[in-house]
């Protein structure tokens, strides 16, 4: 999963002529995350604004930024792998100079997303967005 791109992903879903079948990928992909370790399962590792549980711990390796991610709902697990596609194991920088809304326009992804968790979607992004400003900043950890 680790070495998958946003230009795979879109590439991917590309291939499929429905939305039933984008969305199974999309669940295959959240299958293909790398377990979180239950003792992450933090309430200051919650996600807050998402209808499902959703976990995230970030950590600083060098430059980058590695972010496990966990969530109780299984679109929900392949949506948090379309975001570390785009985010996961870059620096700074990259996850802030990064077009996370032309990417999930590319994939049609919010007009296919109800509005709970297209607003859940959106807050995983900010939370993302903010470690990285905070390390930007020199202000993390």
């Amino acid at each position: 999963m680790s070495s998958l791109t946003t230009a795979d992903i879109l590439d991917d879903m590309a291939f499929f002529d429905d939305w039933e079948s984008r969305y199974g990928y999309i669940i295959d992909l959240g299958r293909e995350l790398p377990a979180m370790d239950e003792a992450l399962h933090t309430p200051s590792r919650m996600v807050k604004g998402c209808q499902s549980n959703v976990w995230l711990d970030a950590q600083i390796n060098g430059e980058k930024l590695h972010f496990i991610v966990d969530s109780d709902a299984h679109i929900v697990r392949g949506l948090l792998a379309l975001v570390l596609a785009a985010y996961n194991d870059k620096t700074a920088k990259e996850i802030s100079d990064f077009d996370i809304d032309g990417y999930f326009k590319q994939l049609d992804l919010e007009r296919h997303l109800s509005m709970t968790r297209g607003n859940g979607l959106r807050a995983i992004v900010a939370k993302i967005r903010a470690i990285a400003a905070a390390v930007l900043a020199d202000n993390y950890l």
